[in-house]
């Protein structure tokens, strides 16, 4: 029969399949408790629990001793400065040690020492113990146990104390390190020491590091994922907010508020704790994981996690989208939250999706991991990058900002102006436009007021059409949309003076003009579409003519200077739009876009792309929707097929491309090569 300490050894946490790194600096965990609570009984016990070669343990009077000349009988012989010396000292030589031997270490030390006579306690915490523990163990029994402890200890004699008194310092105690450690990124975790208890926790804090954390979310998104071989497209959710308009974490901590009473203050624990010092760091996240491991047993937890979803109502827009995505193999959705793991696989149970609709969260030490705003866009990154999947992401605040950023697409939850983010308003308006980001929105429920403005942030309706169709669509319809004449018998001919090194000056901006008006005519107007209109027939009745789709409501932007020859071509063949030079993104203003419907951006060649795409974020920071059309006479094929920038090209909506003809030869003109100079007869300037 094994006894519980061969079960630890055997079953260690599931998290230990994943390799990691060493942080930066050594795992050095305080032990702390009342004198009596049972350091020195929890080191014995932990070596016998805890084997191998990758801890290191320490009592702390002990260490003091081997640092102070005359032991610990010289030491309480000290002034109170000199004794703060010591005990710096001997913390600073378990941290080298530790650096040495990249061991984790276990300190049992002492936070304060409270005679009952005196008014109130006397710490002995140093500044070298706060910039050395990264974790602080408190031991947390009973007053009642503790002062039993105490009575019947034969090894040492303690000065008497009243339960009650053991009992407010134990408070005092926790109190004072619960606030000291948040401002010294140190995690601190009460416990009722059991050996199951501690050993788990140490063991968890010994591996748990912030790289440790995104490998287990990747292996997480792997396992979710891996037996979809069809996949294409992944829809990244949000929960809180995103998913309904309730957030479970704010539902929780009111059902718990009895028992976590001590965890925080009255306006709730992770409010305290993420508008602290640590603010949304990986160090924050982890600590209200311990917050719920003080507040509830497993089993409590539980039951917590059931009565809060059954509070929670999904935007019944998002269940029939989910419901859409449960029919097809080449789509699937993960829940990656911030929030508890447990209440939104209850909510997706209730709704029938939970077959096909996972989530990644924590919530207890045994999820293994933490949801921080880096890691939801990392895990972005990671489905694009590595899986070569599309993305589509939905969030509601500041956390799922960079999620959001990251993503293909983006979609922005708006619910009700009274219970949304208050700084998401102000942190969109910073970003949209920037490097291609251009989110729409979603007003759940729909009389929600919207963010910003419909211009820089569109409304779309889930359930529409207009929306269902992409999403759902094969990855091949989702790229970029490009029309070119490369092997037409007219393009070839049109390509031939733009080609010959003879030509330059006036006869190659002729040349250029001809392609244009070519482009405009043949290519931009299958995009674009045309509209009839009345006009007075020869024979004397009325008949239907054409013209682009919206021509009044078009800007012609030549790309300066190469651009301009092939834009007077454009604008021969559209000739009620509107035309307006620009050198720099810079030179495009609101009041260039507005009431226009279409802009087409015209240069003579497209190589490396970085310059349209300039254009490009500038235009979608003015303007959310409008129509954008880059035509140019040459474009590097894996400029709007494989390379980074195509894959920027096509994070932005509504923008096509249109070419005379692609070419696999990036070549970047210079003098005599350079179009610009051919055009205008510079090839003598550098």
């Amino acid at each position: 029969m094994m006894d519980d300490r061969d079960v630890f050894q055997i079953n260690q946490p599931l998290s230990y399949q994943v390799g990691h790194a060493h942080p930066r600096k050594p795992v050095i965990i305080g032990l702390y408790g009342l004198p009596g609570s049972g350091k020195t009984f929890w080191l014995e016990e932990l070596k016998t629990v805890i084997r191998g070669d990758e801890f290191a343990f320490y009592d702390g009077s002990g260490a003091i001793s081997a640092v102070t000349p005359g032991g610990l009988e010289g030491f309480q012989n000290l002034t109170k400065e000199a004794k703060t010396e010591y005990r710096q000292q001997a913390i600073a030589r378990i941290k080298r040690e530790c650096c040495h031997t990249r061991k984790t270490a276990i300190v049992g030390g002492h936070f304060m020492f409270w005679p009952e006579e005196d008014e109130k306690g006397d710490s002995v915490c140093t500044p070298a113990d706060l910039a050395t523990y990264t974790h602080i163990l408190y031991l947390d029994p009973p007053a009642e146990l503790i002062a039993e402890y105490r009575l019947n200890d034969a090894k040492r004699i303690r000065p008497t104390a009243s339960t009650s008194h053991l009992a407010k310092w134990k408070q005092t105690e926790k109190n004072e390190l619960r606030d000291i450690c948040r401002h010294h990124d140190i995690l601190f975790a009460p416990i009722y020491p059991t050996l199951e208890s501690v050993s788990s926790l140490i063991c968890d804090f010994h591996h748990h590091t912030d790289t440790y954390n995104m490998d287990l979310a990747k292996q997480k998104m792997d396992e979710i994922l891996g037996e979809y071989s069809a996949l294409e497209t992944v829809i990244v959710m949000d929960a809180d907010k995103t998913l309904s308009q309730e957030d479970s974490g704010v539902l929780f901590w009111r059902k718990q508020v009895g028992a976590a009473s001590t965890a925080g203050k009255d306006n709730g624990p992770l409010k305290s704790l993420f508008g602290g010092p640590l603010g949304y760091s990986y160090t924050s996240f982890r600590q209200a994981t311990l917050l719920c491991e003080e507040a509830a047993s497993d089993e409590e937890f539980e039951a917590c996690c059931q009565d809060v979803s059954s509070m929670v109502d999904m935007h019944l827009d998002i269940v029939s989208v989910l419901q859409l995505v449960r029919e097809t193999r080449h789509v699937r959705a993960v829940v990656v939250t911030c929030g508890i793991r447990s209440v939104w696989e209850k909510v997706l149970e209730r709704e029938g999706l939970s077959e096909t609709v996972k989530v990644i969260g924590g919530g207890r030490v045994a999820d293994g991991l933490v949801i921080t705003p880096s890691v939801k866009a990392e895990l972005i990154n990671y489905l694009q990058t590595t899986r070569h999947l599309h993305v589509i992401a939905f969030g509601d605040s500041p956390l799922d900002l960079a999620m959001l950023q990251a993503a293909d697409q983006a979609v922005v939850v708006t619910g009700e102006e009274s219970t949304r983010s208050k700084s998401m308003e102000k942190q969109l308006a910073e970003v949209i436009g920037k490097n291609g980001f251009q989110p729409c929105q979603v007003l759940l429920p729909l009389h929600a007021k919207p963010r910003l403005d419909t211009t820089r942030l569109p409304l779309v309706r889930l359930t529409d059409q207009q929306f269902i169709n992409p999403v759902m669509a094969r990855h091949e319809s989702q790229s970029l949309r490009v029309l070119h004449a490369t092997e037409r018998s007219s393009a070839k001919l049109l390509m031939t003076p733009m080609r010959d090194a003879s030509v330059s000056g006036p006869a190659l901006r002729e040349a250029h003009r001809r392609v244009g008006c070519y482009l405009g005519t043949e290519l931009c107007t299958r995009i674009i579409g045309l509209e009839s209109y009345p006009t007075q027939h020869v024979q004397g009745h009325k008949t239907d003519s054409y013209r682009l789709l919206d021509e009044k409501k078009t800007l012609i932007v030549p790309l300066m200077r190469g651009g301009e020859p092939m834009a007077f071509g454009v604008n021969d063949a559209f000739p009620l739009a509107m035309f307006h030079h620009a050198r720099l993104p810079t030179d495009l203003q609101h009041n260039h876009l507005k009431d226009m419907v279409t802009i087409i951006l015209v240069d003579s060649v497209v190589n490396s792309g970085k310059s349209v795409l300039a254009f490009v974020h500038h235009i979608r920071s003015l303007h959310g929707t409008i129509r954008i059309v880059v035509v140019a006479g040459v474009i590097h094929s894996q400029t709007v097929s494989t390379s980074k920038t195509a894959r920027e090209f096509g994070r932005v909506r509504e923008l096509s491309f249109v070419a005379l003809r692609l070419s696999d030869n990036q070549f970047t003109g210079r003098g005599t090569t350079d179009t610009g100079n051919r055009l205008f007869n510079t090839v003598h300037l550098p």
